[in-house]
């Protein structure tokens, strides 16, 4: 087992450890020198490093994707970790154990096929039970289901993560369904289903992930669509309707235009499956944010352009409250370490200062100001049948 893992690295440090090479950018100092510019990784996190000297003598010892083995020094540049690489070799795939290298889901995969494969046999709909079986059936569909990520990068990017994303929907829609009884659950678990099957054919996740020819010129949408009308070549009694609410449901599953999908989600159960899969990401992106973010100190997390915001680490934050004012503690009790209230019989008397001048109306100056404001005050003061008013 490699060590130090990216989450365990501490700052001013000299380590040597194993890394998976995530990017390799060669750019030049000012000085017209080339450096290193890395994105190292392993199953706990992402390490940015650079390599400043002795360059030329490794530039094509490794590449992106390759393992390496790296000695440096860590060091905090804009409140993250940066590792200053002194040494590196690359590591042939003997030496290392991919477990190590990237990171899977934390459910036994085995048990979560084993729970799909349960929610597809507890269905009603023939049709739709026979579709899916077909899918689940198939040896090399259900070898890349159970291994594939749900992304590239953006939610669920783990080996794994495509069917925990799945069983993670269904949950939902079991909960949700039951709420609106126009939703017919069948068809909705089906679309929570397929609506991503095509991504076991988009990206490539044997050694790292990345995305395949096919994904970069179709697509998990359009790869999807093609799947299904595979499967359904073998079921000439499928209803045609039936086949078409389907096909929208993947095709619009995105929500919007403009995030992919070429039509709006245009009845309840795709509507429903869109809401519920862009909950669930999002869920999914705040937990993994929050957990690998590399920040140093503060409260949140660096921005995120998918959530379009940075998040609170609530156990830092809550950590900072209770050093605050210690949970439990009634409003305006003393935080730790503050100075207790000084006791008057140990303090020195201290001087009183003299009682102030009553105030003065500003129309009604001392006597000894004006002869003007005598006769003033004698003119505003009221007569006797004013007073009885």
């Amino acid at each position: 087992m490699k060590s130090p893992y990216v989450s365990e690295l501490e700052p001013n440090r000299v380590i040597t450890s194993s890394f998976l090479v995530h990017t390799k950018e060669i750019r030049q100092k000012k000085t017209g020198e080339f450096y290193l510019s890395l994105m190292l990784g392993d199953r706990t996190g992402e390490l940015d490093a650079k390599m400043w000297d002795n360059v030329t003598e490794v530039l094509e010892a490794f590449d992106r994707d390759d393992f390496v083995k790296i000695k440096g020094l860590v060091q905090v540049f804009h409140n993250r970790p940066q590792l200053t690489v002194h040494k590196v070799r690359r590591m042939d795939d003997s030496e290392i154990d991919f477990a190590d290298y990237f990171p899977s889901s934390k459910r036994d995969s085995d048990e979560m096929w084993a729970e799909l494969r349960g929610i597809v046999a507890g269905m009603s709909n023939a049709h739709l039970k026979s579709l899916l079986q077909a899918f689940l059936d198939d040896g090399d569909i259900a070898q890349r289901f159970r291994r594939a990520p749900a992304a590239k990068s953006i939610h669920h990017a783990f080996l794994g993560g495509l069917i925990e994303h799945v069983l993670s929907l269904c949950a939902l829609a079991k909960l949700v369904a039951p709420h609106y009884p126009q939703i017919d659950a069948d068809l909705l678990l089906t679309g929570v289903l397929l609506h991503d099957i095509g991504k076991i054919y988009e990206l490539n996740y044997e050694r790292g992930f990345s995305y395949s020819n096919d994904g970069q010129l179709l697509g998990h949408i359009a790869i999807a669509i093609r799947m299904v009308g595979d499967k359904l070549r073998a079921l000439p009694d499928f209803p045609p309707h039936l086949r078409v609410l389907v096909e929208h449901m993947i095709l619009s599953h995105h929500g919007r235009m403009e995030f992919g999908s070429p039509k709006l989600p245009q009845f309840p159960e795709a509507l429903l499956l869109h809401y519920l899969d862009d909950l669930d990401s999002k869920m999914e992106c705040m937990r993994a944010l929050t957990e690998s973010d590399r920040q140093v100190e503060g409260c949140f997390t660096n921005y995120s352009p998918t959530l379009e915001r940075s998040v609170l680490k609530m156990d830092r934050y809550v950590g900072q409250v209770a050093n605050l004012r210690p949970i439990g503690a009634a409003p305006g009790a003393r935080p730790a370490g503050a100075k207790p209230k000084a006791d008057p019989e140990f303090e020195a008397p201290q001087a009183v200062s003299p009682p102030a001048a009553p105030a003065q109306s500003p129309l009604f100056p001392s006597k000894s100001e004006t002869l003007f404001a005598d006769k003033l005050r004698q003119a505003l003061k009221p007569t006797a049948a004013e007073q009885e008013r």
